[in-house]
């Protein structure tokens, strides 16, 4: 190799510029090439009313040995935690569920989630390929006492997992749901958005890295190695530009790999193409809707909340819960118009419970599946400024947020004031969708992602490395704190490769990471 090997990187998301943070610290020259005007890939704000939000990831998932919270608690990021809120639901016709049996209901969901992680460690290699989650709860709902009232209200409690996911629970695999399982330890809101940690992760990228931005890539031109070691990697771009680099990374999200596996020459490995095939790619999306006052949530709870020194805010007493949600699941709605056939489960987290000065009157709905997609549809064809987008998201969620303690429809402050919508599935660049999921049907879903993890040996074979949230560590998959990771685990073996040993910055997590058990909504 060169003394100053050039390495490519494609896409300028979370991995990407990890990857690029560690490359350069090694000594290599750093080339990356983005589709979007931007750096961060999903890893994006933008503003609702007068409120910078995130259009993407909004959750830390696990506290315990988890990178990036340790760069939220350095960048002095406000985190929330808002298991220690206070949340409600509402039945099927629309009213507000006793807190007793809203109680039961809770602790008999998460309970057969915990067995269900169990179940799938267990005997994962017997389960039929096609039992999904949601049999799982099924079997396990008729071994209880409950009354079939409580029955029905927990099984359409358990489908709102599909927002932890981005689709169905009747599509997730029981055979890998162990597969779904987080860094232990809490969940947090970043309260402050994803910003500062964005900006810290790409500090050095930012400085020393020659960074293309527009350029969509069209062709990876990647030739084996057994005859002419020396051989580079020719990377063109939609605008007609090529590149020449010593060794490639792809970062793009799985969903872009799955609509262009023809750009690589020559085609990748069989398997690497059925693997890449085999992993489903999630639906979910969500709703900003802003109001001029939080008319569900009391002032004086804002002065319950307490922030640490590592910038986690806690609450010092338990909140009302019918006064001061911070969760609220609307179950199966009967009251509100939707097409026939579609689960239109709905949740939403009130932002009104953050911490000064991030709290605002915001309620953040996370919709997923085919309800995600028939949102997606209906806003698509509209600019996000015009009064029809707007009135098409209020006339969708007004029969939720009409529900909540404190609403009256003759109060100015229960109007919307602002809305604002994600559209990944109609991102190119996004892959038109969300991230990696497991679903009924998939057989060896473990080895797929090992497979795409390692590129069934093409970097070494051929200079060309993939990493991106797919190829993270199972405890991390779907997630930034996989992304992360799996930026640092190529960088580690592309600096291997090219006998790179500079300043350090290896320090990578091993892929068999031994401290799982956590979960939460990976959005």
């Amino acid at each position: 190799m060169t003394p100053n090997p050039h390495v490519g990187i494609i896409g300028a998301g979370i991995s990407g510029l990890r990857c690029a943070d560690i490359l350069i610290q090694n000594g290599a020259r750093v080339t990356i090439l983005e589709a979007r005007d931007r750096i961060g890939g999903r890893v994006h704000q933008s503003t609702v009313g007068d409120h910078v939000v995130d259009l993407g990831p909004n959750w830390i998932h696990g506290s315990g040995e988890n990178p990036i919270m340790t760069i939220a608690e350095e960048t002095g990021s406000a985190m929330y935690d808002a298991e220690c809120g206070g949340n409600i639901a509402f039945s099927r016709d629309g009213d507000l569920i006793n807190e007793e049996t809203s109680a039961k209901v809770q602790d008999f969901v998460w309970t057969t989630i915990a067995e269900a992680f169990q179940y799938s460690n267990q005997h994962g290699e017997t389960i039929p390929v096609e039992k999904s989650l949601f049999d799982f709860f099924c079997e396990r709902i008729e071994h209880t006492s409950f009354s079939d009232e409580e029955k029905q209200l927990c099984l359409d409690s358990c489908r709102l997992w599909g927002a932890y996911v981005g689709d169905q629970i009747d599509k997730q695999s029981l055979k890998f749901f162990r597969l779904e399982e987080c860094v232990d330890g809490s969940n947090f809101v970043v309260a402050s958005t994803y910003k500062a940690i964005l900006n810290h992760i790409s500090k050095t990228a930012l400085e020393k890295a020659d960074i293309h931005l527009n350029e969509p890539v069209t062709n990876i031109t990647a030739p084996p190695r057994n005859k002419s070691p020396c051989t580079q990697v020719t990377v063109t771009t939609r605008h007609g530009k090529s590149y020449a680099f010593d060794e490639v990374v792809v970062t793009c999200p799985l969903g872009w790999l799955k609509q262009n596996t023809t750009a690589f020459t020559p085609p990748l490995p069989p398997r690497l193409q059925q693997a890449i095939a085999n992993i489903s790619y999630g639906r979910l999306e969500k709703v900003y809707v802003t109001f001029p006052r939080a008319f569900w949530h009391t002032e004086q709870d804002q002065k319950d909340n307490t922030s640490t020194s590592t910038g986690i805010t806690t609450q010092t007493k338990p909140q009302n819960k019918h006064t001061n949600p911070v969760f609220v699941q609307f179950l199966e709605p009967s009251y509100a118009p939707h097409p026939a056939n579609i689960e239109w489960n709905q949740e939403c987290l009130s932002f009104a419970a953050l911490p000064s000065p991030h709290a605002h009157p915001t309620l953040l709905f996370y919709t997923y599946g085919s309800s995600g997609t028939e949102i997606v549809n209906s806003i698509s064809h509209l600019h996000p400024s015009s009064p029809e987008y707007k009135a098409k998201l209020v006339e969708t969620l007004h029969p939720y947020y009409s529900r909540l303690p404190g609403y009256d429809a003759e109060d100015a402050g229960c109007v919307p004031t602002a809305v604002l919508a994600t559209q990944w599935q109609k991102d190119e660049y996004a892959g038109h969708g969300s991230y990696c999921n497991f679903q009924v049907g998939v057989k060896e879903a473990d080895k797929d992602i090992e497979v795409m993890r390692c590129g069934d040996g093409i970097g070494r074979e051929r200079g060309l490395w993939f990493a991106g949230e797919h190829t993270a560590p199972f405890v991390a998959l779907g997630t930034t704190t996989g992304a992360f990771w799996s930026g640092e685990r190529v960088a580690k073996a592309v600096c291997e490769r090219l006998g790179l040993r500079g300043v350090g910055g290896l320090g990578v997590r091993d892929d068999s990471l031994p401290s799982i058990g956590g979960w939460s909504a990976r959005g």
